[in-house]
């Protein structure tokens, strides 16, 4: 498991959509057609609320053992592979800066069809469109980072059950199981 880093939360980048389109892109060209399409998830991929600045992505794939085959390739990108980390059917990847050692981006990969995909999604886009619910998950992510300054860990354990709620609440508005 990565270990635990500080919570640093920023307001909200636009060069973060940017960012986000470059890494997919990158992702493509190194692992070829077995990655269907790049998501970008998590709170860099909702404007006006604030972040830490790391880059959430779900890269699709076709088949979860040609990506297994070609670890070394995300390797060779800088990536750390943690494996399934608790999650049945992800791959778990994070990069650092190599000047910084700053992680800048987490890859949660999935293979095309997986429920876990619906529910990221339904969760970033509900608060696209919900912006009452994005400052109530703003504030309880500030809560959360109050309570947990140096361990992101812990932090993500305290915003856990706001989070379920709410994707419970935009599964069912997309009036998916």
């Amino acid at each position: 498991m990565p270990p635990p880093i500080k919570v640093c939360l920023v307001p909200h980048e636009p060069r973060w959509a940017d960012a986000a389109v470059a890494h997919g892109q990158a992702l493509k060209g190194a692992l070829g057609a077995n990655v269907r399409e790049v998501h970008h998830i998590g709170s860099t991929a909702v404007p006006g609320i604030h972040a830490k600045p790391i880059l959430d992505l779900i890269p699709v794939v076709a088949s979860l053992e040609a990506l297994d085959a070609r670890r070394g390739e995300l390797e060779a990108m800088g990536y750390e592979w943690w494996g399934e980390l608790g999650l049945p059917g992800r791959r778990y990847c994070t990069l650092h800066d190599p000047v910084t050692r700053e992680r800048v981006v987490q890859l949660h990969c999935f293979v095309e069809g997986s429920p876990e995909i619906t529910r990221h999604l339904a969760f970033r886009d509900y608060l696209r469109t919900h912006p009452t619910v994005a400052r109530e998950y703003n504030d309880e992510k500030a809560r959360c980072q109050r309570l947990h300054p140096d361990d992101s860990h812990a932090y993500g354990n305290c915003k856990a059950s706001w989070i379920k709620r709410v994707e419970a609440e935009a599964l069912a508005a997309l009036g998916a199981p």
